[in-house]
């Protein structure tokens, strides 16, 4: 990702982007619509250029309005967050990572979900030869 991180953005800032995120190009009025206790039309509108200037989102014009879309794919921006993460709370270490998640995700996984993480590891240890 170009821009700064997901986790370096306010709690209002992550919430627009997610909004266009998941309309994958919206208006103004389009992310206001999919806000919970939205600030004003104009709030929303500066800070949507604020994330344009922060190289977050890509702005195009159509007629009277701009519209809006991230500058990235989301497994971009997914994958630029994680680093972030795992260099700020685990110091770069994946292993300290892996056991927070399995720790804070215990009785929530299924046998499926293991299988599929089981799979992901012994796939990324036959790459690493």
């Amino acid at each position: 990702m170009t821009g700064p991180s997901p986790l370096e953005l306010g709690k209002r800032e992550r919430q627009l982007v997610e909004a266009v995120y998941r309309l994958g190009e919206a208006s103004v009025a389009q992310v206001l619509a999919e806000l919970t206790d939205p600030p004003s039309y104009s709030s929303v509108r500066a800070m949507l250029s604020i994330l344009v200037e922060k190289k977050i989102l890509r702005q195009r014009h159509e007629g009277k309005r701009y519209l809006y879309r991230p500058a990235t794919s989301r497994e971009t921006a997914r994958r630029s967050a994680f680093h972030q993460l795992l260099r700020t709370f685990f110091s770069g270490e994946p292993t300290a990572a892996l056991a927070t998640l399995l720790d804070l995700s215990a009785g929530q996984l299924t046998t499926d979900d293991l299988d599929r993480m089981k799979q992901l590891i012994e796939k990324t240890r036959q790459e690493n030869g």
